[in-house]
């Protein structure tokens, strides 16, 4: 008995719409690296990208637990010497609120050349509107 290993021809990809509103960064973020991954299929293969695509809309609204607003800091670099530059997760909420979201998943998904092929298939939007409304996508809820 052989076990079944999906060709990348042989999937189909879904599409998911999440509302991020009222939801926990880090509960939300985790089960939309599950989707992105593919291990909510029977399907799932390691070394294979399975996964869907997933819409997160209201990343404005998303809320943490404890003092994180003011104690988590974003760090990033600009290559020039004394460059490295912090934020805060209030600040950056109030910035750029998809990037929140997008730099939690990305966390949560595997390093290398597969999980940048999968970090490709999140569309972050900070309002209640999206871009792929052609695509048809499911409502996914947690």
């Amino acid at each position: 008995m052989n076990t079944y290993m999906p060709n990348p021809s042989q999937l189909e990809r879904k599409w998911y719409v999440v509302d991020a509103e009222g939801q926990t960064l880090g509960r939300l973020c985790a089960e939309v690296a599950k989707v992105l991954r593919g291990k909510n299929k029977p399907v799932f293969t390691p070394h294979a990208d399975c996964g869907d695509y997933v819409i997160v809309v209201n990343a404005e609204k998303i809320k943490v637990t404890g003092k994180k607003l003011d104690q988590k800091i974003y760090y990033h670099h600009s290559d020039y010497v004394g460059g490295m530059k912090e934020t805060t997760l209030r600040e950056m909420l109030n910035t750029h609120p998809d990037r929140v979201i997008e730099h939690a998943v990305k966390g949560m998904l595997p390093k290398g050349p597969l999980g940048r092929q999968m970090y490709t298939k999140l569309f972050v939007y900070a309002g209640p509107d999206h871009k792929q409304q052609a695509q048809k996508p499911e409502v996914l809820t947690f």
